[in-house]
């Protein structure tokens, strides 16, 4: 028994000590964690380096572009081709992704040679023979008379600028075609397979083996979005946000990004790291000084570091009582398929001694041991090394998407990562330990290279026929530039209509005649009284308006309407309005004092005088009796008499839009239209009185409300109505009513948007098919998300949370869609604002018999204001349908106070005026 022990405690003794002897020996190749993360933070770094374009061309690793923008989704269908070119074999395969989201994938292919006379003769013979053995394989499968797509897996570097584009920048292992290197692989396989007429076959992408091996596995979990390959070469890919990556033009969305981190520390970044194993390896290897952290890593070279530290060992008397063989001395007599068994669990010391015996070595016990510790030193370096760099991507991935956590997976291919016995388990264990924020899941690719390629046909293939669909949408929302010049002539001869005697009455346009006849010119001073009502907030102001410095001081106070109030009597209403008033003049110390007053009152009214306005109907809400068909001005005056307790002098009843252009009138004497682009839209401007059929007298101007949102009330727009609008209005509390507004207005884009997004999700083509009940809930898509989903500065995944705030589980396509739509409805709205002010400008130039006019148009509301482009887009139009027209626009202050004053200032000195006269 005591024999039994002391044999025990000398093979524990004799294995603690050769441990510990290679430790010694290799202490340069055991890595701390400190030093992993200081490697994790330098590999981030050169990620950076890569993806700036200045700094891509000194950057050792060199992020290149795939153009694949999109992972699976399920919702891939159809049959597919893949051709993988790169080995000493190349393989053709078919393959039958099922539909209706069963995610089920079949199978069909055949390996053809690739003969050295082949690969190493002309390229175009090259090509011609994999066109030759597409064709075969099509024969054989019954495929020849389908059009199908293709997917070319070519493993080798090569530049793209899209997805089915490859410039080769220089053949690697066997392969030495002539005539190939700076072109275009895609087309000289097309050319090659153009020569079979009996074959119909689209090659829709280039894909490395990497990016080959990230589709599989994301075809199987969504959640994979990094790709890594630990085989005979190293590599890894991942999905990055267009807006980091300065090599491709276009900000919006993600694209899978090949590392190429094989050569990372080529630039000198990992010299602290290597070992003098390292450096001898390299000067041995058939490209120096290049490939230097694969070459720590990968399958092609570890049984070759493993036999160069054996043979220093055994120089060193360290191994093999200081023996050596010729073949210890022999480069590559060492391969990782030995390295792998030398590490097996129970057998690998058997293995060990069998191989050592096959290099015609003579080992001890004690030899096999430390050398199956040398190999776990080697193995588990690569392990951790590759952990590094991996870890430094999924950090990149979590900050792109400012989590806390994230959660992901990772596609895993090669013959190092599915042979070696312990590899998978200690790469997982590290990369767990250095991104400890990070929940990792480790899947295993199938077939990896030549079914990515499929599966990167195959979204190549859903996103182009998708594309198509969306365009489709879409294209009724681009208008070209003669739809525009016809909306441009229609709206003329509308107003046309609408201030002729003979026609007002069938015209959409109204053209109101306000009675507001000047614009402020510089001389008008006082204290005057403002009004505001439009909705459930009632402002009274003071404004106190200085002349020569054009300066307007303003103080105001804001009541509220209370529902009662605003649903009871008209002699309520005006009774509460008054009250208020008394409040503000009490408030402000001017209860005595009788100030002209200017009313706005944003509700459509007929005019016959400035001071006179009949209430066509209520809107907003209001519904309060006895006030349709009757004069506001005298209900109010009537109201003012019943109190008994101030006189005002009610001098005007203004319109929010003409007290728009009036504020701006004042600081810009050239400012003769007004503009609403805001909930509402509107337009006035100030016409010669020639024109205007419905007022007596030809003399000078008047400012013309047009009520231009009825324009398309007769159907004369119906050409560019979409059924999108047609649901907006159907849905109204005004069918048939308001249809330019309808399509202009902030009110109504929101909804617009909504019913497009409604239409591309029936149709499969956003958020997986799936219809939130948020989504269908009538005004939750607000036209402010335009705004800010617009923005430039919001980032997709900001877009998202706008998304997820209204129920839709977005992916980062979908928000590049509802992006696109938002732009495609808001342009439209902008352009055709465009159109009509055309129309009003070109028409005040050849009133007036000009060249060229100078004019100032002054703007008002939310859409013009909030929007980050629809000022440009408007201004943009004006300028490409007027160009004899110089437009400036100016944004006005508060219009309906301010504009208010200015119109009763104004209407004050042309009544002195007259007075005089």
């Amino acid at each position: 028994m005591f024999a039994v022990h002391l044999m025990a405690f000398y093979c524990s003794k004799l294995k603690e000590d050769q441990i510990k002897k290679v430790d010694r020996f290799l202490y340069h190749m055991r890595l701390s964690d400190e030093t992993l993360l200081d490697i994790m933070a330098r590999f981030q770094a050169e990620m950076q380096k890569g993806l700036g374009k200045d700094t891509n061309p000194t950057a050792s690793v060199k992020m290149l572009p795939t153009f694949v923008r999109a992972i699976p989704d399920g919702s891939e269908n159809g049959e597919f081709l893949s051709l993988d070119l790169g080995g000493s074999k190349f393989r053709v395969l078919k393959v039958q992704v099922s539909e209706e989201g069963k995610r089920n994938v079949q199978m069909e292919s055949q390996f053809y040679p690739t003969p050295n006379e082949i690969i190493q003769g002309n390229g175009s013979e090259l090509f011609d023979y994999v066109a030759d053995c597409l064709a075969d394989f099509m024969k054989t499968k019954g495929l020849k008379h389908k059009k199908l797509p293709l997917g070319l897996t070519f493993s080798f570097p090569c530049r793209q600028t899209k997805l089915e584009e490859g410039i080769l920048l220089s053949w690697t292992k066997k392969f030495k075609a002539r005539g190939v290197q700076g072109t275009d692989v895609v087309s000289c396989l097309t050319k090659a397979i153009k020569k079979h007429k009996d074959i119909d076959v689209d090659i829709l992408a280039l894909v490395n083996d990497t990016v080959g091996t990230m589709m599989t596995c994301a075809y199987d979990d969504p959640y994979c979005e990094v790709g890594v390959i630990i085989g005979t070469g190293t590599n890894a890919c991942y999905m990055e946000d267009m807006s980091n990556i300065d090599l491709v033009e276009g900000d919006e969305g993600r694209m899978c990004i090949n590392t190429e981190w094989g050569a990372f520390g080529d630039d000198g970044a990992l010299e602290d790291i290597r070992t003098e194993f390292d450096r001898e390896l390299d000067l041995g290897s058939l490209n120096p000084g290049k490939q230097l952290f694969e070459k720590m890593i990968s399958g092609l070279y570890l049984g070759e570091l493993v036999r160069i530290i054996l043979l220093k060992m055994a120089k060193a008397g360290l191994l093999f009582g200081g023996e050596k063989s010729s073949a210890l001395h022999t480069k590559g007599k060492i391969e990782t398929r030995h390295v792998a068994a030398m590490e097996k669990y129970k057998e690998g010391l058997a293995n060990t001694r069998e191989i050592l015996t096959d290099l015609g070595l003579e080992p001890s016990e004690a030899d096999c041991i430390a050398v199956q510790h040398v190999c776990t030193i080697v193995s588990f370096r690569s392990a951790n090394l590759c952990a590094a760099a991996l870890a430094a991507i999924l950090t990149r991935l979590r900050e792109n998407k400012k989590l806390a956590r994230l959660r992901t997976t990772v596609g895993m291919d090669g013959t190092l990562y599915k042979i070696h016995p312990q590899y998978p388990k200690r790469l997982h264990k590290v990369v767990r330990r250095l991104v400890p924020n990070c929940d990792v899941r480790f899947l295993l690719s199938e077939s990896g290279s030549t079914k990515g390629a499929a599966m990167v046909t195959a979204v190549a293939s859903r996103v182009q026929a998708q594309r198509k669909q969306i365009d489709k949408v879409l294209a009724l929302f681009r208008l070209t530039r003669e739809q525009l010049m016809d909306v441009q002539s229609k709206m003329r001869t509308e107003f046309e209509y609408g201030l002729k005697k003979d026609t007002h009455l069938m015209a959409t346009v109204k053209m109101l005649p306000t009675y507001v006849c000047g614009t402020p010119d510089g001389t008008e001073k006082g204290k005057f009284l403002a009004l505001d009502l439009g909705g459930t907030n009632f402002r009274v102001l003071l404004v106190k308006i200085r002349s020569g410095r054009r300066s307007v001081q303003m103080y105001n106070k804001i009541f509220t309407i209370p529902l009662e109030i605003m649903q009871g009597t008209g002699e309520e209403l005006f009774d509460h309005i008054v009250q208020c008033i008394a409040d503000f003049l009490d408030y402000m110390g001017l209860k005595g004092a009788q100030l002209p007053l200017g009313f706005t009152f944003s509700f459509p009214c007929r005019q016959t005088s400035i001071d006179k306005g009949t209430l066509i109907e209520w809107t907003k809400g209001f519904k309060a009796t006895d006030c349709e068909g009757e004069d506001m001005v005298d209900m109010l005056r009537e109201a003012i008499k019943r109190r008994n307790e101030f006189d005002l002098d009610i001098v005007a009843l203004v319109n929010d839009t003409v007290g728009t252009m009036m504020t701006c009138g004042h600081e810009d004497p050239n400012c003769e239209i007004g503009l609403i682009a805001g909930t509402g839209s509107n337009m006035c401007y100030m016409e010669e009185m020639r024109n205007i059929e419905l007022v007596e007298g030809d003399e000078g101007k008047m400012c013309i409300n047009t009520e231009w949102g009825a324009f398309g009330d007769n159907g004369c727009i119906d050409d560019i109505w979409t059924q999108y609008d047609k649901k907006v209005n159907e849905g109204s509390l005004n069918p048939g009513k308001q249809r330019y507004e309808k399509m202009t207005s902030g009110m109504y884009l929101g909804e617009i948007v909504r019913q497009i997004l409604i239409d591309l999700t029936k149709q499969g083509l956003l958020f997986r098919g799936q219809i939130s009940e948020r989504l269908q809930t009538r005004g939750i898509f607000e036209t402010k998300f335009l705004s800010q989903i617009e923005s430039d500065r919001l980032a997709l995944l900001q877009v998202r949370r706008i998304l997820q705030q209204l129920g839709l589980d977005s992916t980062c396509e979908d928000s590049i869609v509802v992006k696109e739509v938002c732009g495609a409805v808001s342009r439209r709205a902008a352009q055709l604002y465009g159109a009509g002010l055309a129309a009003v400008v070109e028409k005040r130039r050849q009133d007036q018999g000009l060249e060229y006019l100078k004019i100032t148009v002054g703007v008002d509301g939310t859409l013009y204001k909030l929007h980050p482009h629809f000022s440009r887009i408007l201004q943009e139009t004006v300028k490409e349908l007027a160009p004899r027209c110089d437009v400036t626009f100016m944004l006005s202050e508060d219009g309906s106070g301010k504009g208010a004053a200015l119109i009763t200032a104004v209407a004050k000195r042309l009544q002195q005026a007259q007075k005089e006269d």
